[in-house]
This record gives structure tokens, C-alpha cells and sequence, in this order.
């Protein structure tokens, strides 16, 4: 008696899923749930509440688009790292990553989906804040009876993006690393906040210190973005600091994540 084995035959011939959807559903993802709508919407509301506070209180002399500029910036600089950080822990935090990477095993694809969704929303909202400041400008200027004043050139625009892009960058990545919402957050301001003090104090009091400092602070590597003006060596002081604080982890964070079990 003899018995037949049947063979199933796995069709490797079809498309996987392509990095377009992905990146639909990843962008959907970000405001689909209550908090995340809250937080995209609060970009809007603290940039136009940091508008207002620059008409009022602000000195004539003052209402320019600089200063409009560098009051929405803040709230950015703020919001947009943890808006980068959500998207990514969200898959670990409520328990979705079963279910998002059994449909798309490729898990590097859903990484890279996000990042480019965590970036298009940024220089979005990026937009809408100097868009806002704008019109701040435009109305500060007629209730206050000053001349208007637009001294953000287009290329230091175009920095100041990337300077906030960069610092969303980093949320991501401490959340590919880390894939904790708390530990993440927690670690981003430590990142922007502790580091850059306790970098500022040792360069004060060693001299030493002083000439490494643009080479391994990415905070410090990133200010001349945000004036607007940026030279051959700053661009290297960029580079370098950034492979060690951005490239390097990231890197290991992907790693960890093709890698590690989901549950």
C-alpha cells in the first residue's frame, strides 16, 4: 500500500508589497489614533499660540520674520522628535508589530516606510509653522505700524528644516534603538538637553575639549544650520558627529529589529 505526499509549492513569482503602500498606511497610522491626532494638531496650535505671544509682548522692534521664525521653531524642535519617536515605539507599545509584520515580513521595508513618513510630515509641518509665522509677521507688522521685515533668506530656510529634520532624525532613530515610548523620550531629552550641558561645561573649564567638541556634539555640529550659514569644516563637524550619534545607532537599532522576536 503505497501513500501519496502532497507537496505545497510557494509561489515566489509575486510582488511583495510595495514600499508605496507602506508608506500610505505608515502616514494613516500617524493620525488614525487620538493621541497622534492631538499631536499633529497641537504643532498647528502651539505655533500659532508662539505667534500670538510674539505680537503681544514682543518690542516693535522686534516683529520681524526672524523672530516668528525662532518662536514656532521651538514647539518643532519639540514636538516633531516625539511625533518620529511615536511612530516607531507604537508598533512595540500597543502591541501591533505581530500583526504589522506578519503581513509585511520584510521588516526593513516598514522601517524605512516610517522614516520617510516621520520625514514628509515633518517638513510639512515645518511649512505650516513658518506659514503661520508669515501671516504673524504680515499682521504684527499692521497692528504695530512697522515697516515689514523678512530677514530669513531662502537658503537659511532651507538649513532650519534641515537642522529640524536632523533633530527628527534622532527621535527616530533613539526609537528604532530603544523601542520604548518612555525610554525613548526620556533618552531624547537627555540627547538634547543634558548632553549638550554637561559638553558646554567641559568645554568652558578644558581646553582640550574645546577643539573636539564640534567633533563629537551633534547638538553643537548643528548650530550653525540654524544661523543660516554653514561652512566647508561645519559641514565635516556635521558629518562626523552625526555617524556617531545618529548613523552608528541606527544602524544597530535596524539590526535589532530584523533580528528580535516580536510578540
Amino acid at each position: 500500500m503505497s501513500t501519496a505526499t502532497h507537496v505545497e509549492t510557494i509561489d515566489t513569482t509575486r510582488p511583495g508589497v510595495p514600499l508605496s503602500r507602506i508608506l500610505k498606511v505608515e502616514l494613516r497610522k500617524m493620525f488614525d489614533t487620538r493621541s497622534g491626532f492631538w499631536l499633529m494638531a497641537s504643532i498647528g496650535i502651539l505655533a500659532t499660540l508662539a505667534t500670538i505671544a510674539v505680537i503681544v509682548f514682543a518690542p516693535d522692534a522686534s516683529i520681524t520674520y526672524g523672530s516668528f521664525g525662532t518662536a514656532v521653531g521651538v514647539p518643532m524642535a519639540i514636538l516633531l522628535p516625539i511625533m518620529a519617536i511615536l511612530s516607531v515605539t507604537g508598533e512595540w507599545s500597543q502591541r501591533t508589530g505581530l500583526i504589522t509584520f506578519t503581513l509585511v515580513p520584510h521588516r526593513g521595508q516598514i522601517i524605512l516606510g516610517k522614516a520617510i513618513a516621520a520625514v514628509i510630515v515633518g517638513i510639512v509641518s515645518m511649512l505650516l509653522a513658518f506659514a503661520i509665522g508669515a501671516v504673524g509677521n504680515l499682521v504684527g507688522a499692521a497692528l504695530n505700524g512697522v515697516d515689514l521685515v523678512w530677514d530669513i533668506e531662502f537658503q537659511a530656510f532651507l538649513l532650519i528644516i534641515l537642522a529640524n529634520i536632523l533633530g527628527l532624525l534622532v527621535g527616530f532613530m533613539l526609537g528604532v534603538l530603544i523601542r520604548s515610548t518612555p525610554g525613548a523620550i526620556v533618552a531624547y531629552f537627555v540627547y538634547s538637553f543634558v548632553l549638550p550641558s554637561i559638553f558646554g561645561v567641559l568645554a568652558a573649564f578644558q581646553d582640550w575639549f574645546k577643539d573636539l567638541q564640534p567633533w563629537i556634539d551633534f547638538n553643537f555640529a548643528q548650530t550653525p544650520l540654524f544661523e543660516g550659514d554653514v561652512t566647508s569644516e561645519q559641514w565635516a563637524h556635521l558629518g562626523v558627529s552625526g555617524m556617531v550619534w545618529f548613523v552608528i545607532p541606527m544602524v544597530i537599532g535596524v539590526w535589532a529589529v530584523l533580528r528580535s522576536e516580536v510578540k
